[in-house]
Protein backbone atom coordinates (compact mmCIF):
# COMPACT_ATOMS: atom_id res chain seq x y z
CA UNK A 1 0.00 0.00 0.00
CA UNK A 2 0.96 3.63 -0.08
CA UNK A 3 0.27 6.94 1.59
CA UNK A 4 -0.62 10.12 -0.28
CA UNK A 5 0.71 13.35 1.20
CA UNK A 6 -0.87 16.74 0.59
CA UNK A 7 -0.67 20.06 2.41
CA UNK A 8 -3.30 18.64 4.79
CA UNK A 9 -1.14 15.63 5.74
CA UNK A 10 -1.57 11.91 5.09
CA UNK A 11 -4.45 10.98 2.82
CA UNK A 12 -5.79 7.76 1.41
CA UNK A 13 -5.70 7.07 -2.30
CA UNK A 14 -8.69 8.62 -4.05
CA UNK A 15 -7.75 7.78 -7.64
CA UNK A 16 -9.89 4.85 -8.71
CA UNK A 17 -8.43 4.43 -12.18
CA UNK A 18 -5.24 2.71 -13.18
CA UNK A 19 -1.90 4.13 -14.26
CA UNK A 20 -0.48 3.36 -17.68
CA UNK A 21 3.23 3.41 -18.41
CA UNK A 22 3.95 6.34 -20.73
CA UNK A 23 5.25 3.86 -23.31
CA UNK A 24 1.72 2.36 -23.48
CA UNK A 25 -0.13 5.67 -23.87
CA UNK A 26 -2.92 5.08 -26.42
CA UNK A 27 -2.66 6.92 -29.72
CA UNK A 28 -5.93 8.79 -29.09
CA UNK A 29 -6.61 9.08 -25.40
CA UNK A 30 -8.88 12.13 -25.44
CA UNK A 31 -12.09 10.17 -24.90
CA UNK A 32 -11.08 8.40 -21.67
CA UNK A 33 -9.55 9.38 -18.33
CA UNK A 34 -5.82 8.96 -18.66
CA UNK A 35 -3.27 8.57 -15.88
CA UNK A 36 0.32 7.80 -16.77
CA UNK A 37 3.52 6.85 -15.00
CA UNK A 38 6.72 8.62 -16.02
CA UNK A 39 10.16 7.24 -15.20
CA UNK A 40 12.72 9.69 -13.84
CA UNK A 41 14.69 9.65 -17.10
CA UNK A 42 11.72 10.56 -19.35
CA UNK A 43 11.89 13.68 -21.52
CA UNK A 44 8.60 15.55 -20.94
CA UNK A 45 8.95 17.34 -24.28
CA UNK A 46 7.84 14.07 -25.87
CA UNK A 47 4.38 14.76 -24.41
CA UNK A 48 4.14 18.38 -25.58
CA UNK A 49 1.34 17.75 -28.09
CA UNK A 50 -0.51 15.27 -25.84
CA UNK A 51 -0.84 17.09 -22.51
CA UNK A 52 -4.49 18.01 -23.06
CA UNK A 53 -5.35 14.30 -23.26
CA UNK A 54 -3.75 13.45 -19.90
CA UNK A 55 -5.57 13.89 -16.59
CA UNK A 56 -2.98 12.63 -14.13
CA UNK A 57 0.80 12.15 -14.25
CA UNK A 58 2.78 10.26 -11.65
CA UNK A 59 6.56 10.81 -11.74
CA UNK A 60 8.88 8.20 -10.27
CA UNK A 61 11.64 9.03 -7.78
CA UNK A 62 13.83 5.91 -7.62
CA UNK A 63 15.90 7.39 -4.78
CA UNK A 64 15.72 10.50 -2.60
CA UNK A 65 18.98 11.72 -4.15
CA UNK A 66 17.59 11.60 -7.71
CA UNK A 67 16.18 15.07 -8.38
CA UNK A 68 15.27 14.61 -12.05
CA UNK A 69 11.59 14.31 -11.11
CA UNK A 70 11.60 17.92 -9.88
CA UNK A 71 12.82 19.06 -13.30
CA UNK A 72 10.18 16.96 -15.05
CA UNK A 73 7.42 18.50 -12.92
CA UNK A 74 8.62 22.03 -13.59
CA UNK A 75 8.85 21.38 -17.34
CA UNK A 76 5.35 19.88 -17.44
CA UNK A 77 3.87 22.90 -15.66
CA UNK A 78 5.75 25.34 -17.91
CA UNK A 79 4.45 23.42 -20.93
CA UNK A 80 0.91 24.00 -19.68
CA UNK A 81 0.00 20.74 -17.97
CA UNK A 82 -2.89 21.60 -15.66
CA UNK A 83 -3.83 18.13 -14.50
CA UNK A 84 -2.97 16.32 -11.32
CA UNK A 85 0.75 15.78 -10.78
CA UNK A 86 2.12 13.34 -8.21
CA UNK A 87 5.66 12.49 -7.10
CA UNK A 88 6.00 8.81 -6.21
CA UNK A 89 8.75 6.89 -4.57
CA UNK A 90 11.68 7.66 -2.36
CA UNK A 91 11.13 11.22 -1.28
CA UNK A 92 11.75 12.42 2.24
CA UNK A 93 9.80 15.01 4.17
CA UNK A 94 12.58 17.57 3.71
CA UNK A 95 11.85 17.45 -0.03
CA UNK A 96 8.13 18.18 0.26
CA UNK A 97 8.44 21.96 -0.11
CA UNK A 98 10.65 21.53 -3.18
CA UNK A 99 8.16 19.09 -4.68
CA UNK A 100 5.32 21.58 -4.24
CA UNK A 101 7.36 24.48 -5.65
CA UNK A 102 8.34 22.35 -8.65
CA UNK A 103 4.65 21.81 -9.46
CA UNK A 104 3.63 18.58 -7.76
CA UNK A 105 0.19 18.50 -6.15
CA UNK A 106 0.99 15.58 -3.89
CA UNK A 107 3.54 12.93 -2.95
CA UNK A 108 3.08 9.17 -2.72
CA UNK A 109 5.28 7.12 -0.40
CA UNK A 110 5.19 3.56 0.86
CA UNK A 111 3.68 2.61 4.19
CA UNK A 112 7.20 1.74 5.37
CA UNK A 113 8.46 5.24 4.57
CA UNK A 114 5.44 6.75 6.30
CA UNK A 115 6.28 4.76 9.43
CA UNK A 116 9.86 6.10 9.38
CA UNK A 117 8.75 9.67 8.66
CA UNK A 118 5.38 10.22 10.33
CA UNK A 119 2.78 12.72 9.28
CA UNK A 120 4.08 15.41 11.66
CA UNK A 121 7.39 15.49 9.76
CA UNK A 122 5.57 16.19 6.51
CA UNK A 123 3.15 18.70 8.02
CA UNK A 124 6.10 20.80 9.23
CA UNK A 125 6.82 21.39 5.54
CA UNK A 126 3.19 21.77 4.43
CA UNK A 127 3.39 25.55 4.52
CA UNK A 128 5.81 25.22 1.64
CA UNK A 129 5.45 28.81 0.47
CA UNK A 130 6.86 30.01 3.81
CA UNK A 131 9.94 27.81 3.42
CA UNK A 132 11.43 29.72 0.51
CA UNK A 133 14.92 30.63 1.65
CA UNK A 134 15.54 32.84 -1.40
CA UNK A 135 12.71 35.20 -0.46
CA UNK A 136 13.98 35.40 3.10
CA UNK A 137 17.48 36.24 1.85
CA UNK A 138 16.17 38.93 -0.49
CA UNK A 139 14.17 40.50 2.36
CA UNK A 140 17.38 40.93 4.37
CA UNK A 141 19.21 42.62 1.49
Amino acid sequence: MSVIITDQGFQTEDWTGSFTPVTDLPANAASVEVAIDLPSDFDPLKLADRLEEIDFIRVDFPSFSDGRGFTIARQLRLMGFGGRLRARGHLISDQYAMARRAGFDEVEISDEQAARQPEADWLRRANWQAHDYQSRLRARG
